[in-house]
């Protein structure tokens, strides 16, 4: 099979940097416990650090995306308590331990490196949280998880530092004939993160593994329902659209990550997870976010279709009698700065739904909250509906068309079902 950069393990021995290259993950030798139960608060207080970091105005570059944060600080708490727990399957490094480790300090530890070498702004609270977490391990077995955690985080980062994420954006010329993408009223933005398709995946072996299937003629059927649809039910004016309609999209407008990042927690912690089983699911969580990320950007980068303010003010110039031109329509949400299809909330919510529902089961009482809506909770019974839910809100938010959300629904089934796999 053949493997690409980030997925080959490094097997490091002695607790040195030094490593060898091989393609399939190798279980530790440390001689630690196992990770007690009740370890997850490690795991979910530093997503909760990573949540409250990004979502601080000046600290997440603009042209990094934020699910490669989530994915490095999951994937070095995940391969650190790993290496220290004497069980599970590594990612990305087999480290050998000698002597005793303590997960939980270990996972700390890495979590901390990782997120002070992005965040070099925050090195203080991230030091205090540190401190805390480290405080309340056995010290007999501290400094061994400290070192494993620190060799982990380094590693990883070495691996990282070239995987094409630092790139300056390249400009992307306005598309003029009918379908193609131009910037969007009112700020007509320049497209966003022309880049990520290029930045080396996690899991994925490419990019374009599952690119959706070309995007439906113009001229058909399947078309111009899809955008009457969005031309009715999207319309800041729109008079079909229902007051839960409304807030379902304004509710969604926010990083879709973000929410199922939050929905993690909740569940992680709702199940009284240990901290191996915590770390396992939040790393597929969020290394499937991230690979999603960079598969959806070579999607829409390749294919670069018009979002559905352009199409339904252009109508008359696709070709399509069933279409009607509208020049001054106006989305509900702001439309983003990227090409329609596939749509992000479609692929991301997906992919989440997925790996929480393999490793919880498919039914699940959530309440979930939205930092773009503050004070409104929507209840859920299962992943797939909050997904769904999530998916189907861009729709009344005038931003995607029905096509856009099933070409993306399938791409994050693909993407997650490949991380699960791996």
């Amino acid at each position: 099979m053949t493997t690409s950069m980030s997925r080959r393990h490094l097997f490091v021995t002695g607790g040195t940097a030094a490593a060898v290259l091989a393609t399939t993950g190798m279980r530790s030798t440390a001689t630690a416990a196992p990770a007690r139960r009740g370890g997850a608060d490690v795991v979910v207080a530093w997503n909760r650090e990573l949540l409250a970091t990004v979502r601080t105005a000046g600290l997440q570059p603009a042209t990094v995306h934020p699910t490669r944060a989530f994915a490095l600080l999951h994937a070095a708490i995940h391969d650190a308590v790993v290496a220290t727990a004497g069980t599970g399957r590594p990612y990305l490094f087999t480290v050998d331990v000698p002597g005793a480790a303590a997960p939980e300090a270990a996972a700390a530890q890495s979590a901390h490196d990782v997120l002070a070498a992005l965040y070099p702004t925050r090195a203080g609270e991230f030091g205090s949280l540190l401190a805390g977490q480290l405080a309340a391990v056995d010290p007999a077995r501290r400094e061994g998880g400290v070192r494993a955690g620190r060799l982990v985080a380094r590693l990883l980062l070495g691996l990282r530092a070239d995987d094409g994420s630092a790139a300056v954006p390249p400009v992307l010329p306005p598309g003029t004939a009918p379908g193609q993408y131009r910037p969007s009223p009112p700020a007509f933005a320049p497209a966003a993160f022309t880049h990520w398709a290029a930045v080396t995946p996690f899991v994925l072996d490419r990019a374009s593994r599952f690119r959706p299937a070309p995007y439906p003629a113009l001229g058909g059927a399947r078309y111009a329902k899809a955008v009457r649809e969005v031309a009715a039910a999207g319309r800041d004016t729109s008079t079909t659209r229902t007051a839960d309609e409304t807030q379902r999209a304004r509710f969604w407008a926010a990083p879709i990550w973000n929410y199922w990042n939050e929905i993690a927690q909740s569940v992680v912690g709702g199940s009284r997870s240990g901290l191996l089983v915590a770390a396992r699911v939040f790393a597929r969580l969020n290394l499937a976010f991230a690979d999603a990320v960079i598969a959806f950007y070579e999607a829409k980068y390749h294919y670069r279709i018009w979002r559905p303010i352009t199409a339904i003010r252009l109508a008359g110039e696709d070709g399509n009698p069933a279409t009607d031109g509208v020049p001054d329509w106006s989305s509900l949400a702001t439309t983003p700065a990227d090409p329609a299809y596939p749509g992000a909330h479609s692929v991301v919510s997906q992919a989440g739904a997925l790996v929480l529902r393999g490793e919880y089961g498919p039914r699940w009482a959530l309440d979930v909250t939205s930092e773009a809506l503050p004070g409104v909770v929507r209840r859920f019974a299962t992943f797939q509906d909050v997904a769904d839910e999530a998916g189907l809100s861009r729709i009344v938010a005038g931003v995607h068309t029905r096509l856009d959300h099933e070409a993306g629904r399938q791409l994050g089934t693909d993407v997650a079902g490949f991380v699960l796999r791996s």
